[in-house]
C-alpha cells in the first residue's frame, strides 16, 4: 500500500485555525487543477520532482518521529489518491489532530471521521473556480474549515456569495488575502466593513521564510 509523495516535512502550521502551531506536513503529488497563483506547482504531477512512492506504514513512522501533535496532508490534491482517507485514518490512531486541506473541487465525504478538513474554495482569480464541488460546502463537518484565496475584489465577492451555504458559527472560514497580491489590510477593511465573523488569515510561514522555499 503506498502514495505517491513530493515530500515530507515538519514546519510552523501557517494557516487555518491551527496556525502558530508546529505540524508535520505529508505533500502528497499530483492535482487536478491549474491555479494562476499556485504556490506548489512542483507537486502538481505525480511524476515531477519529488513524487516517489512511500508506504503507509514509512509515513505513519515517520510523522510519529516528528513528535508533533498536528499533522496535515496536502498536496497536490490528496483526495487525488485512494489511499489518502487511510493515511489520515493511520495518523489519527496515533492520537494527533489531522488536517486534510484539499482544493475544493473533490468529495470530502471521503474522509474519515475525526479528521479536518480545510476545504480551498477556489475564486474567480485562480481560473478554476467554476471546477468547484459547491456540494462541499453541505458536507462540512463540525471542525471542518474553509479557506477563500482573495486576489482581488471579485474573489472577495465571490466569497461573500457563498458565505450563506456555510455555518459561520459552527465551520472557521479563513479569508486569505493572496500573498504579494493584496494588501491584507485592504481585505480586513472590506471584512470590518461588511461585519463578517470570519478569520483574516495570513499564511505565516510567508512572513517568517523565503516565500518561495521549500519544506516550510
Amino acid at each position: 500500500m503506498s502514495l505517491r509523495v513530493c515530500e515530507v516535512f515538519t514546519s510552523i502550521q501557517g494557516e487555518s485555525s491551527h496556525a502558530g502551531r508546529p505540524c508535520a506536513f505529508v505533500r502528497l503529488s499530483g492535482c487536478n487543477l491549474r491555479c494562476r497563483w499556485c504556490d506548489t506547482a512542483y507537486a502538481q504531477q505525480v511524476t515531477s520532482e519529488g513524487g516517489t512512492a512511500r508506504s503507509l506504514d514509512d509515513l505513519v513512522n515517520e510523522v510519529r518521529a516528528s513528535g508533533c501533535r498536528l499533522a496535515e496532508i496536502t498536496g497536490g490534491e490528496p483526495l487525488l489518491q485512494a489511499k489518502t482517507p487511510e493515511l489520515a485514518a493511520r495518523l489519527l490512531g496515533l492520537g494527533l489532530t489531522v488536517l486534510v486541506e484539499t482544493n475544493g473541487s473533490l468529495d470530502i465525504g471521503l474522509l474519515p471521521e475525526g479528521s479536518v478538513a480545510i476545504v480551498d474554495m477556489k475564486g474567480p482569480s485562480s481560473g478554476e473556480s467554476a471546477r468547484m464541488d459547491l456540494d462541499n460546502l453541505s458536507r462540512l463537518r463540525g471542525r471542518d474549515e474553509v479557506k477563500f484565496v482573495i486576489a482581488h475584489r471579485a474573489d472577495y465577492d465571490f466569497m461573500l456569495d457563498l458565505l450563506p451555504r456555510i455555518d459561520t458559527k459552527r465551520n472557521v472560514v479563513n479569508a486569505s488575502p493572496l500573498f504579494g497580491q493584496l494588501d491584507p489590510a485592504e481585505l480586513a477593511a472590506w471584512m470590518l466593513s461588511d461585519g463578517l465573523d470570519l478569520r483574516l488569515n495570513l499564511q505565516q510561514h510567508k512572513y517568517i521564510w523565503d516565500p518561495a522555499r521549500r519544506g516550510v
